[in-house]
């Protein structure tokens, strides 16, 4: 099992994020998210954002999401990259990857790493509409769909 995590400023290829995941592998199944900078929230045109972290403690927690994902479903190899800067509007932010001997365990350690990095690792994300700049807060969403793994 390995847990490869970075937090970075320079964009990230979604190719080689995958080929990291299949080398070496003898899994049965990849599963990976891409998420990218939208162009509308809140009813408003996003032109883009800044996220800021905890440097240190993000990585931290990460790590720590990906370890909780590992005791519970049977992983082989888990890649997240998680972008901070000045992003625009249709820019990567955010890479989970994981593989598995089974489509399902990875589907599910996919979805909880994810749902847990909205709630849990310490990012700040301001947004520039085309009138002003807001900070983001979390959304009862995230909150809600983090609370189904606990069952």
């Amino acid at each position: 099992m390995s847990i490869e995590v970075s937090v970075q400023v320079e964009d990230f290829s979604v190719s080689y994020e995958h080929q990291c995941l299949s080398d070496g592998s003898n899994s049965g199944a990849i599963v990976t998210f891409c998420g990218n900078v939208r162009d509308m929230n809140l009813g408003d045109s996003i032109e883009g954002l800044t996220l800021e972290h905890y440097p240190g403690m993000t990585e931290k927690i990460i790590n720590h999401i990906c370890s909780e994902a590992i005791s519970r479903w049977s992983i082989e190899k888990i890649r997240v990259v998680h972008r901070v800067g000045e992003l625009n509007v249709g820019e990567q932010i955010v890479f989970v990857g994981v593989a598995s001997g089974h489509r399902r365990e990875a589907f599910n350690a996919c979805e909880f790493i994810m749902d847990n990095l909205k709630t849990r690792a310490p990012f700040w994300k301001k947004e520039r509409t085309t009138d002003s700049t807001r900070w983001i807060d979390a959304r009862s969403s995230d909150s809600d769909a983090v609370l189904r793994w606990d069952r």
